[in-house]
């Protein structure tokens, strides 16, 4: 089944932050399978061969089966004689030599989307600190999945139609929805891929010559257009309601216009906003 590239990438950077935060020389991980209680293992970084590469683990089975089932982080010291976990999964664990192994499960809305993993080849204890670190990084991912979820929801609950009426209102709450989205997230493709999904919501082929906005002064637009106040605003893209007035002041400055009003009519005029 494949595995979508850009929650893949999530994982990934998760596993990359788990081994410098934990000092674990190796990681690997992967997501739940959709419509199915297993996670595919297809990240791997720090292995020494290919022998997880692909594993299919069971929810239940195995330590990160068990982490999934019970939707909370898991360790061992030993991998290979713990009566903690069932052991399907000992023949490519030990093939990749590995002894102590913690498996921390990425939950978001309460779903387990995937599991990182993080192992030494020695069998020694797992310390809280190590644990701490590693579930650090499990949170990064959920809160990347999260927010790449709550834009695929906005997008799907608004499409464009004939300019005015309500259909269209939606699709500009959704339009500064995503705005306001977009500088929360730390990964630079998926923040990239989210303000292109914000140019499918408009009219036409985007800004037309004349004024140059800045990518906040159109966040804050956005956030007017869609009937925000300014606290609002603020409250929105996480930050104080005077640097918002700024914003506001500088974008009215280069369009031209007297009040909020107009600044943002001109705005969808020259296509900075749906």
């Amino acid at each position: 089944m494949a595995v979508d590239a850009t929650d893949a990438a999530q994982i990934r950077n998760a596993l990359v932050r788990l081994r410098r935060t934990t000092g674990l020389p190796v990681a690997f991980g992967g997501l739940v399978e959709s419509g199915r209680r297993q996670v595919r293992i297809s990240e791997l970084s720090g292995t020494a061969t290919t022998a997880l590469s692909a594993l299919a683990v069971t929810a239940g089975n195995g330590l990160g089966g068990r982490a999934v089932a019970l939707s909370r982080p898991c360790a061992v010291t030993d991998y290979s004689v713990s009566r903690q976990i069932s052991h399907e999964y000992d023949l490519p664990v030990a093939a990749e030599g590995l002894r102590s192994v913690l498996a921390v499960p990425v939950v978001v809305r309460r779903r387990v989307r995937g599991v990182l993993y993080g192992a030494l080849r020695t069998a020694r204890p797992l310390g809280d600190r190590t644990l701490g670190a590693a579930v650090a990084a499990a949170r990064d991912a959920e809160q990347a999945l999260v927010l790449r979820e709550e834009a695929d929801e906005l997008l799907a609950a608004a499409a464009p139609g004939p300019a005015g009426g309500a259909a269209w209102e939606q699709v500009r709450e959704a339009h500064a929805a995503l705005r306001a989205l977009a500088p929360r997230i730390t990964d630079p493709a998926l923040r990239d891929e989210l303000l292109r999904a914000c140019g499918l919501l408009m009219a036409g082929d985007g800004p037309v010559p004349g004024p140059r906005l800045a990518p906040r002064e159109v966040d804050v637009l956005a956030c007017v257009a869609a009937g925000a106040t300014n606290g609002e605003a603020a409250e929105r893209l996480g930050v104080g309601a005077e640097t918002v007035k700024s914003y506001l002041r500088s974008a009215m400055r280069k369009l031209g216009a007297r009040t909020r009003t107009e600044a943002v009519a001109s705005a969808r005029r020259t296509g900075w906003l749906p």
